[in-house]
């Protein structure tokens, strides 16, 4: 009987990057806005992202494998008497490895190193199309409660 190895999330590094891509590539949106074969753009965000502090990219890994990715973004505020907020973004979760309760322990790491950062709000936004998504995040206490708007630039 084989055990399947412990999963680990920490953050993300440079030489995670091919796998990184490839997941955000890895459904219909992604595959029409990131680029695999180039990553270039994506060492430079990379840096850009590792060297601020409100910033956590982080990476799941079972064995030598990186198998979810997902964005953590801390913003202080002054509405809401001053309260911090925390975005989630880019959260996926390689395609054999879904089904598995990854992308709730995602979740969950990033509601409570959230707390951690003294956050009183965590947010997200997800495309209209991702309606499997919608149900997730629902099922982990999320509200669709507001409706986002984006300009490309």
């Amino acid at each position: 009987m084989s055990e399947t190895p412990e999963l680990i999330i920490r953050p993300a590094v440079e030489a995670d990057l091919p796998e990184i891509v490839a997941m955000l590539a890895d459904d219909p949106l992604g595959a029409t806005r990131e680029s695999p074969d180039d990553l270039v753009p994506y060492v430079a965000a990379l840096k850009r992202l590792t060297d601020d502090p409100h910033q956590h990219v982080v990476v799941a890994v079972r064995g030598e494998r990186v198998v979810g990715t997902l964005q953590l973004t801390i913003v202080p505020g002054l509405s809401r008497k001053g309260s911090t907020r925390s975005i989630i973004e880019g959260v996926r979760v390689h395609a054999d490895e879904r089904g598995n309760g990854l992308g709730t322990r995602f979740v969950e790491w990033a509601v409570d190193r959230s707390r951690e950062e003294g956050c009183q709000l965590v947010q997200l936004t997800s495309d209209v199309s991702r309606t499997d998504a919608h149900r997730f995040y629902e099922r982990l206490g999320f509200t669709a409660s507001h409706v986002g708007f984006k300009l490309a630039l």
